[in-house]
Protein backbone atom coordinates (compact mmCIF):
# COMPACT_ATOMS: atom_id res chain seq x y z
CA UNK A 1 0.00 0.00 0.00
CA UNK A 2 1.14 3.54 -0.78
CA UNK A 3 1.87 5.97 2.01
CA UNK A 4 -0.23 8.57 0.20
CA UNK A 5 -3.21 9.61 2.33
CA UNK A 6 -6.63 9.29 0.75
CA UNK A 7 -9.46 11.79 1.28
CA UNK A 8 -13.09 11.17 0.33
CA UNK A 9 -15.60 13.88 -0.49
CA UNK A 10 -19.30 13.00 -0.52
CA UNK A 11 -20.96 15.92 -2.22
CA UNK A 12 -22.66 17.36 -5.27
CA UNK A 13 -20.98 18.09 -8.58
CA UNK A 14 -20.81 21.73 -9.72
CA UNK A 15 -20.86 21.85 -13.53
CA UNK A 16 -19.27 25.31 -13.31
CA UNK A 17 -16.25 23.83 -11.53
CA UNK A 18 -16.23 26.32 -8.68
CA UNK A 19 -17.67 24.42 -5.72
CA UNK A 20 -18.73 20.93 -4.68
CA UNK A 21 -16.57 17.92 -5.43
CA UNK A 22 -14.61 19.92 -8.01
CA UNK A 23 -13.41 22.37 -5.34
CA UNK A 24 -12.77 19.55 -2.87
CA UNK A 25 -10.69 17.54 -5.33
CA UNK A 26 -8.52 20.53 -6.20
CA UNK A 27 -8.02 21.32 -2.51
CA UNK A 28 -7.11 17.75 -1.56
CA UNK A 29 -4.66 17.60 -4.46
CA UNK A 30 -3.08 20.96 -3.68
CA UNK A 31 -2.44 19.86 -0.10
CA UNK A 32 -0.99 16.48 -1.01
CA UNK A 33 -3.82 14.01 -0.49
CA UNK A 34 -5.22 11.62 -3.08
CA UNK A 35 -8.80 12.77 -3.83
CA UNK A 36 -11.73 10.40 -4.15
CA UNK A 37 -15.42 11.20 -4.39
CA UNK A 38 -18.97 9.97 -4.14
CA UNK A 39 -21.33 12.19 -6.13
CA UNK A 40 -24.68 12.80 -4.45
CA UNK A 41 -26.23 15.28 -6.88
CA UNK A 42 -25.46 16.49 -10.38
CA UNK A 43 -26.09 20.21 -10.63
CA UNK A 44 -26.50 22.46 -13.64
CA UNK A 45 -24.66 25.40 -12.15
CA UNK A 46 -22.44 28.28 -13.22
CA UNK A 47 -21.24 31.59 -11.83
CA UNK A 48 -24.77 33.00 -12.15
CA UNK A 49 -26.32 30.37 -9.87
CA UNK A 50 -28.04 27.00 -9.74
CA UNK A 51 -30.27 26.22 -12.73
CA UNK A 52 -31.13 22.58 -12.11
CA UNK A 53 -30.08 19.51 -10.12
CA UNK A 54 -30.61 15.77 -10.22
CA UNK A 55 -30.11 13.47 -7.25
CA UNK A 56 -28.02 10.36 -7.75
CA UNK A 57 -29.87 7.13 -6.83
CA UNK A 58 -29.25 6.10 -3.23
CA UNK A 59 -27.85 2.71 -4.21
CA UNK A 60 -25.26 4.37 -6.43
CA UNK A 61 -24.23 6.85 -3.74
CA UNK A 62 -23.63 3.92 -1.39
CA UNK A 63 -21.81 1.88 -4.03
CA UNK A 64 -19.44 4.80 -4.77
CA UNK A 65 -18.51 5.03 -1.10
CA UNK A 66 -18.12 1.26 -0.84
CA UNK A 67 -15.98 1.09 -3.96
CA UNK A 68 -13.52 3.62 -2.58
CA UNK A 69 -13.43 2.45 1.03
CA UNK A 70 -13.08 -1.27 0.30
CA UNK A 71 -10.10 -0.66 -1.97
CA UNK A 72 -8.26 2.25 -0.35
CA UNK A 73 -7.22 3.18 3.16
CA UNK A 74 -9.71 5.99 3.74
CA UNK A 75 -9.77 7.43 7.25
CA UNK A 76 -11.25 10.89 6.66
CA UNK A 77 -14.25 12.04 4.66
CA UNK A 78 -16.22 15.23 4.30
CA UNK A 79 -19.76 15.87 3.20
CA UNK A 80 -21.08 18.74 1.15
CA UNK A 81 -24.37 18.86 -0.73
CA UNK A 82 -26.74 16.24 0.70
CA UNK A 83 -30.02 17.46 -0.70
CA UNK A 84 -32.62 15.11 0.83
CA UNK A 85 -33.35 13.25 4.06
CA UNK A 86 -32.88 9.94 2.22
CA UNK A 87 -29.42 10.89 0.94
CA UNK A 88 -28.35 12.06 4.41
CA UNK A 89 -29.52 8.79 5.96
CA UNK A 90 -27.73 6.70 3.31
CA UNK A 91 -24.48 8.64 3.76
CA UNK A 92 -24.71 8.39 7.57
CA UNK A 93 -25.05 4.63 7.25
CA UNK A 94 -21.95 4.38 5.07
CA UNK A 95 -19.92 6.62 7.39
CA UNK A 96 -20.76 4.27 10.26
CA UNK A 97 -20.11 1.11 8.25
CA UNK A 98 -16.63 2.24 7.22
CA UNK A 99 -15.72 3.92 10.54
CA UNK A 100 -14.85 7.20 8.84
CA UNK A 101 -13.79 10.37 10.63
CA UNK A 102 -16.19 13.00 9.37
CA UNK A 103 -16.13 16.71 8.56
CA UNK A 104 -19.63 18.02 7.81
CA UNK A 105 -20.03 21.11 5.66
CA UNK A 106 -23.80 21.66 6.07
CA UNK A 107 -24.30 23.13 2.60
CA UNK A 108 -27.70 24.78 2.31
CA UNK A 109 -27.36 27.41 -0.42
CA UNK A 110 -25.05 28.04 -3.36
CA UNK A 111 -22.90 31.16 -3.07
CA UNK A 112 -23.92 32.12 -6.61
CA UNK A 113 -27.60 31.57 -5.72
CA UNK A 114 -29.87 28.55 -5.31
CA UNK A 115 -31.05 26.16 -2.59
CA UNK A 116 -29.02 22.98 -2.15
CA UNK A 117 -30.70 21.42 0.91
CA UNK A 118 -34.41 20.79 1.35
CA UNK A 119 -35.71 22.30 4.58
CA UNK A 120 -37.23 18.93 5.46
CA UNK A 121 -33.72 17.44 5.46
CA UNK A 122 -32.35 19.65 8.24
CA UNK A 123 -33.84 17.52 11.01
CA UNK A 124 -32.33 14.38 9.46
CA UNK A 125 -28.98 16.13 9.28
CA UNK A 126 -29.20 16.88 13.01
CA UNK A 127 -30.41 13.44 14.02
CA UNK A 128 -28.39 11.12 11.80
CA UNK A 129 -25.23 12.85 10.53
CA UNK A 130 -24.12 15.37 13.15
CA UNK A 131 -23.79 12.69 15.88
CA UNK A 132 -21.17 11.02 13.64
CA UNK A 133 -19.24 14.20 12.91
CA UNK A 134 -15.87 15.11 14.36
CA UNK A 135 -16.40 18.69 13.22
CA UNK A 136 -19.15 20.70 11.51
CA UNK A 137 -18.42 23.98 9.67
CA UNK A 138 -21.58 26.11 9.28
CA UNK A 139 -21.55 29.77 8.28
CA UNK A 140 -23.72 32.06 10.41
CA UNK A 141 -26.87 31.37 8.36
CA UNK A 142 -26.35 27.61 8.46
CA UNK A 143 -25.60 27.86 12.18
CA UNK A 144 -28.94 29.62 12.68
CA UNK A 145 -30.76 26.89 10.73
CA UNK A 146 -29.15 24.23 12.91
CA UNK A 147 -29.43 25.99 16.27
CA UNK A 148 -32.32 28.43 15.97
CA UNK A 149 -30.03 31.25 17.15
CA UNK A 150 -29.67 34.43 15.10
CA UNK A 151 -26.01 35.46 15.20
CA UNK A 152 -25.42 39.20 15.54
CA UNK A 153 -22.50 38.93 17.98
CA UNK A 154 -19.99 36.24 18.83
CA UNK A 155 -21.81 35.78 22.14
CA UNK A 156 -24.71 34.64 19.95
CA UNK A 157 -22.21 32.46 18.09
CA UNK A 158 -21.14 30.77 21.32
CA UNK A 159 -24.77 30.05 22.19
CA UNK A 160 -25.38 28.60 18.71
CA UNK A 161 -22.22 26.46 18.82
CA UNK A 162 -23.19 24.91 22.16
CA UNK A 163 -26.67 24.08 20.85
CA UNK A 164 -25.23 22.47 17.70
CA UNK A 165 -22.76 20.46 19.78
CA UNK A 166 -25.70 18.95 21.71
CA UNK A 167 -26.61 16.99 18.59
CA UNK A 168 -23.47 14.94 19.27
CA UNK A 169 -20.84 16.67 17.15
CA UNK A 170 -17.42 16.96 18.83
CA UNK A 171 -16.36 20.33 17.42
CA UNK A 172 -18.21 23.26 15.86
CA UNK A 173 -16.55 25.89 13.68
CA UNK A 174 -18.80 28.83 12.79
CA UNK A 175 -17.18 30.56 9.85
CA UNK A 176 -17.50 34.32 9.86
CA UNK A 177 -17.20 35.29 6.22
CA UNK A 178 -20.73 36.71 6.34
CA UNK A 179 -20.15 38.42 9.70
CA UNK A 180 -16.77 39.92 10.63
CA UNK A 181 -14.31 37.56 8.84
CA UNK A 182 -13.35 35.84 12.11
CA UNK A 183 -14.12 32.17 12.79
CA UNK A 184 -15.35 30.75 16.09
CA UNK A 185 -14.04 27.30 17.09
CA UNK A 186 -15.87 25.37 19.81
CA UNK A 187 -14.41 22.20 21.32
CA UNK A 188 -17.23 20.49 23.18
CA UNK A 189 -15.08 18.06 25.17
CA UNK A 190 -13.60 20.89 27.23
CA UNK A 191 -16.19 23.61 26.53
CA UNK A 192 -13.49 25.84 25.01
CA UNK A 193 -13.87 28.61 22.44
CA UNK A 194 -11.10 29.91 20.17
CA UNK A 195 -11.58 32.94 17.93
CA UNK A 196 -9.51 32.97 14.76
CA UNK A 197 -9.29 36.61 13.81
CA UNK A 198 -8.84 37.84 10.27
CA UNK A 199 -9.78 40.57 7.85
CA UNK A 200 -11.99 40.53 4.81
CA UNK A 201 -9.98 39.47 1.76
CA UNK A 202 -10.62 41.03 -1.65
CA UNK A 203 -11.93 38.49 -4.11
CA UNK A 204 -14.91 36.30 -4.98
CA UNK A 205 -16.10 33.53 -2.66
CA UNK A 206 -17.92 30.91 -4.77
CA UNK A 207 -16.66 27.59 -3.41
CA UNK A 208 -15.06 29.09 -0.30
CA UNK A 209 -17.04 26.90 2.12
CA UNK A 210 -16.20 23.70 0.24
CA UNK A 211 -12.55 24.70 -0.02
CA UNK A 212 -12.36 25.56 3.68
CA UNK A 213 -13.87 22.29 4.89
CA UNK A 214 -11.72 20.25 2.48
CA UNK A 215 -8.57 22.01 3.67
CA UNK A 216 -9.66 21.49 7.28
CA UNK A 217 -9.94 17.75 6.64
CA UNK A 218 -6.37 17.66 5.30
CA UNK A 219 -4.93 19.49 8.27
CA UNK A 220 -6.89 17.34 10.73
CA UNK A 221 -5.62 14.21 8.97
CA UNK A 222 -2.12 15.49 9.70
CA UNK A 223 -3.02 15.36 13.40
CA UNK A 224 -3.23 19.08 14.03
CA UNK A 225 -5.43 20.14 16.92
CA UNK A 226 -8.78 21.53 15.83
CA UNK A 227 -7.98 25.24 16.45
CA UNK A 228 -4.64 24.97 14.62
CA UNK A 229 -6.20 23.01 11.73
CA UNK A 230 -8.91 25.68 11.52
CA UNK A 231 -6.29 28.42 11.47
CA UNK A 232 -4.38 26.72 8.63
CA UNK A 233 -7.58 26.07 6.65
CA UNK A 234 -8.57 29.71 7.02
CA UNK A 235 -5.23 30.92 5.66
CA UNK A 236 -5.56 28.47 2.77
CA UNK A 237 -9.03 29.68 1.80
CA UNK A 238 -8.06 33.34 2.21
CA UNK A 239 -5.33 32.79 -0.34
CA UNK A 240 -7.77 30.97 -2.62
CA UNK A 241 -10.22 33.89 -2.37
CA UNK A 242 -7.54 36.49 -3.05
CA UNK A 243 -6.56 34.65 -6.25
CA UNK A 244 -10.12 34.15 -7.53
CA UNK A 245 -10.51 34.91 -11.23
CA UNK A 246 -13.39 36.03 -13.41
CA UNK A 247 -14.39 33.04 -15.53
CA UNK A 248 -18.05 33.92 -16.08
CA UNK A 249 -20.59 36.70 -15.73
CA UNK A 250 -21.47 36.07 -12.09
CA UNK A 251 -19.73 35.20 -8.82
CA UNK A 252 -16.21 33.98 -9.59
CA UNK A 253 -14.87 30.80 -7.98
CA UNK A 254 -12.02 30.72 -5.49
CA UNK A 255 -8.74 29.17 -6.62
CA UNK A 256 -7.46 26.34 -4.39
CA UNK A 257 -4.50 25.79 -6.72
CA UNK A 258 -3.15 29.24 -5.91
CA UNK A 259 -1.44 27.50 -2.98
CA UNK A 260 0.61 25.38 -5.40
CA UNK A 261 1.47 28.33 -7.62
CA UNK A 262 2.57 30.32 -4.59
CA UNK A 263 4.75 27.43 -3.44
CA UNK A 264 6.24 27.03 -6.90
CA UNK A 265 6.93 30.76 -7.15
CA UNK A 266 8.64 30.75 -3.76
CA UNK A 267 10.75 27.77 -4.78
CA UNK A 268 11.90 29.37 -8.03
CA UNK A 269 12.59 32.67 -6.23
CA UNK A 270 14.64 30.86 -3.59
CA UNK A 271 16.62 28.92 -6.21
CA UNK A 272 17.39 32.03 -8.27
CA UNK A 273 18.48 34.02 -5.21
CA UNK A 274 20.68 31.16 -3.99
CA UNK A 275 22.26 30.84 -7.43
CA UNK A 276 22.93 34.59 -7.49
CA UNK A 277 24.54 34.45 -4.04
CA UNK A 278 26.77 31.54 -5.12
CA UNK A 279 27.94 33.54 -8.13
CA UNK A 280 28.76 36.58 -5.98
CA UNK A 281 30.70 34.55 -3.44
CA UNK A 282 32.75 32.93 -6.21
CA UNK A 283 33.84 36.29 -7.67
CA UNK A 284 36.66 37.76 -5.61
CA UNK A 285 36.50 41.01 -7.56
CA UNK A 286 33.00 41.71 -6.26
CA UNK A 287 34.48 42.54 -2.87
CA UNK A 288 35.35 45.97 -4.37
CA UNK A 289 31.65 46.81 -4.45
CA UNK A 290 30.79 45.77 -0.89
CA UNK A 291 29.89 48.78 1.32
CA UNK A 292 31.32 49.21 4.82
CA UNK A 293 28.00 48.09 6.31
CA UNK A 294 27.84 45.09 4.00
CA UNK A 295 25.33 44.37 1.27
CA UNK A 296 22.49 42.03 0.50
CA UNK A 297 20.65 40.65 -2.47
CA UNK A 298 16.88 40.20 -2.51
CA UNK A 299 14.29 38.81 -4.89
CA UNK A 300 10.51 38.87 -4.47
CA UNK A 301 7.89 36.37 -5.56
CA UNK A 302 5.73 37.54 -8.51
CA UNK A 303 2.89 38.83 -6.33
CA UNK A 304 4.87 39.82 -3.25
CA UNK A 305 3.13 42.01 -0.70
CA UNK A 306 5.32 41.84 2.42
CA UNK A 307 8.94 41.20 3.36
CA UNK A 308 8.01 37.57 4.04
CA UNK A 309 7.52 37.23 0.26
CA UNK A 310 11.09 38.39 -0.42
CA UNK A 311 14.11 36.08 -0.36
CA UNK A 312 17.41 37.46 0.88
CA UNK A 313 20.54 36.53 2.80
CA UNK A 314 20.25 36.05 6.55
CA UNK A 315 22.63 38.68 7.88
CA UNK A 316 24.72 40.35 5.21
CA UNK A 317 27.37 39.86 2.57
CA UNK A 318 30.64 41.30 3.84
CA UNK A 319 34.33 41.31 2.91
CA UNK A 320 36.88 39.04 4.58
CA UNK A 321 40.50 38.63 3.46
CA UNK A 322 39.68 40.30 0.19
CA UNK A 323 36.78 37.99 -0.64
CA UNK A 324 33.00 38.30 -0.31
CA UNK A 325 31.49 36.15 2.44
CA UNK A 326 27.89 35.61 3.54
CA UNK A 327 26.99 35.51 7.21
CA UNK A 328 23.99 33.27 6.52
CA UNK A 329 22.05 31.43 3.86
CA UNK A 330 19.10 32.54 1.74
CA UNK A 331 15.69 32.70 3.38
CA UNK A 332 12.41 34.60 3.11
CA UNK A 333 11.94 37.73 5.17
CA UNK A 334 15.71 38.04 5.67
CA UNK A 335 16.47 41.46 4.20
CA UNK A 336 14.31 44.36 5.29
CA UNK A 337 16.52 47.08 3.74
CA UNK A 338 16.95 45.68 0.22
CA UNK A 339 13.60 43.85 0.38
CA UNK A 340 11.82 47.16 0.96
CA UNK A 341 13.41 48.55 -2.20
CA UNK A 342 12.08 45.57 -4.18
CA UNK A 343 8.57 45.88 -2.75
CA UNK A 344 8.46 49.58 -3.58
CA UNK A 345 9.70 48.91 -7.13
CA UNK A 346 7.11 46.17 -7.73
CA UNK A 347 4.30 48.69 -7.22
CA UNK A 348 5.51 50.57 -10.29
CA UNK A 349 6.71 47.62 -12.39
CA UNK A 350 5.80 44.06 -11.32
CA UNK A 351 8.59 42.70 -13.54
CA UNK A 352 11.30 44.34 -11.42
CA UNK A 353 11.63 41.86 -8.58
CA UNK A 354 15.28 41.95 -7.47
CA UNK A 355 17.79 44.32 -5.93
CA UNK A 356 21.43 44.33 -4.85
CA UNK A 357 22.93 47.20 -2.89
CA UNK A 358 26.60 48.09 -3.53
CA UNK A 359 29.19 50.64 -2.48
CA UNK A 360 28.64 54.21 -3.58
CA UNK A 361 31.31 56.00 -5.56
CA UNK A 362 31.37 58.45 -8.44
CA UNK A 363 33.43 55.91 -10.35
CA UNK A 364 30.70 53.30 -10.04
CA UNK A 365 28.01 55.81 -11.03
CA UNK A 366 30.06 56.83 -14.07
CA UNK A 367 30.40 53.17 -15.09
CA UNK A 368 26.64 52.70 -14.75
CA UNK A 369 26.02 55.74 -16.94
CA UNK A 370 28.50 54.51 -19.58
CA UNK A 371 26.72 51.15 -19.63
CA UNK A 372 23.41 52.88 -20.41
CA UNK A 373 21.66 52.14 -17.12
CA UNK A 374 18.84 54.43 -16.05
CA UNK A 375 19.87 56.32 -12.90
CA UNK A 376 17.75 58.08 -10.27
CA UNK A 377 18.42 59.30 -6.75
CA UNK A 378 16.92 60.66 -3.55
CA UNK A 379 18.32 62.69 -0.67
CA UNK A 380 17.95 61.38 2.85
CA UNK A 381 17.61 64.88 4.25
CA UNK A 382 14.30 65.22 2.38
CA UNK A 383 12.87 62.10 3.96
CA UNK A 384 9.63 62.70 5.93
CA UNK A 385 9.86 61.77 9.60
CA UNK A 386 7.05 59.22 9.61
CA UNK A 387 8.11 56.93 6.74
CA UNK A 388 10.53 54.11 6.01
CA UNK A 389 13.61 55.40 4.19
CA UNK A 390 13.71 52.68 1.55
CA UNK A 391 9.97 52.74 0.86
CA UNK A 392 9.92 56.51 0.51
CA UNK A 393 13.28 56.90 -1.21
CA UNK A 394 12.62 54.23 -3.82
CA UNK A 395 9.12 55.53 -4.60
CA UNK A 396 10.44 59.11 -4.79
CA UNK A 397 13.27 58.19 -7.17
CA UNK A 398 10.94 56.16 -9.41
CA UNK A 399 8.39 58.97 -9.59
CA UNK A 400 11.09 61.51 -10.40
CA UNK A 401 12.58 59.28 -13.12
CA UNK A 402 9.21 58.31 -14.59
CA UNK A 403 9.73 54.54 -14.39
CA UNK A 404 11.81 52.03 -12.45
CA UNK A 405 15.49 52.71 -13.30
CA UNK A 406 18.27 50.16 -13.09
CA UNK A 407 20.11 52.32 -10.52
CA UNK A 408 18.80 54.18 -7.46
CA UNK A 409 21.35 55.85 -5.21
CA UNK A 410 21.65 58.27 -2.32
CA UNK A 411 24.69 60.13 -1.00
CA UNK A 412 23.99 59.31 2.63
CA UNK A 413 23.53 61.52 5.66
CA UNK A 414 24.87 61.81 9.18
CA UNK A 415 25.53 58.24 10.31
CA UNK A 416 24.17 56.85 7.04
CA UNK A 417 26.54 55.40 4.45
CA UNK A 418 25.86 56.44 0.84
CA UNK A 419 24.58 53.55 -1.26
CA UNK A 420 23.86 52.40 -4.80
CA UNK A 421 21.08 49.92 -5.49
CA UNK A 422 20.92 47.81 -8.65
CA UNK A 423 17.44 46.71 -9.74
CA UNK A 424 16.46 44.00 -12.21
CA UNK A 425 14.01 41.25 -13.10
CA UNK A 426 15.67 38.57 -10.98
CA UNK A 427 18.59 38.02 -8.63
CA UNK A 428 20.99 36.60 -11.21
CA UNK A 429 20.29 39.60 -13.47
CA UNK A 430 21.37 42.11 -10.82
CA UNK A 431 24.44 40.03 -10.00
CA UNK A 432 25.35 40.08 -13.70
CA UNK A 433 24.95 43.88 -13.63
CA UNK A 434 27.27 44.11 -10.62
CA UNK A 435 29.97 41.96 -12.20
CA UNK A 436 29.84 43.97 -15.42
CA UNK A 437 30.31 47.13 -13.33
CA UNK A 438 33.29 45.57 -11.56
CA UNK A 439 34.83 44.63 -14.90
CA UNK A 440 34.44 48.18 -16.20
CA UNK A 441 35.99 49.91 -13.16
CA UNK A 442 38.98 47.53 -12.91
Amino acid sequence: MSNTKVALTIAGSDSGGGAGIEADIRTFSALGMHPTCAVTCITSQNTMGLQDSMEVPLSHISSQIDAVCTDMDVKWTKTGMLSSPEIIAAVASEVKNHHLKLVVDPVMNAEAGGTLLAESAISTLKEKLLPLAFVVTPNIYEAKALSGVTINTWEDGQKAARRIAKFGVDNVIITGGHFDASDLVYESHNDTFTTISSRFVEGATHGSGCTYSAALLVYLSNELRVPEAARCAKRFVENAISKSTDVGMGVSPVDPLAFLRNSAAKYHTFVNTTEALDILLSEKAFSKLIPEVGCNIAMATPEAETISDVAGVHGRITRSKGRPVASGCVGFGSSKHVGSVVLAAIHSNPEIRACLNVKYSKEVLAACSQMGFGIASFERKDEPSDVSTMDWGTAYAIEKYGEVPEIIYDEGDVGKEPMIRLLGKNATDVVDMALRIVERIN
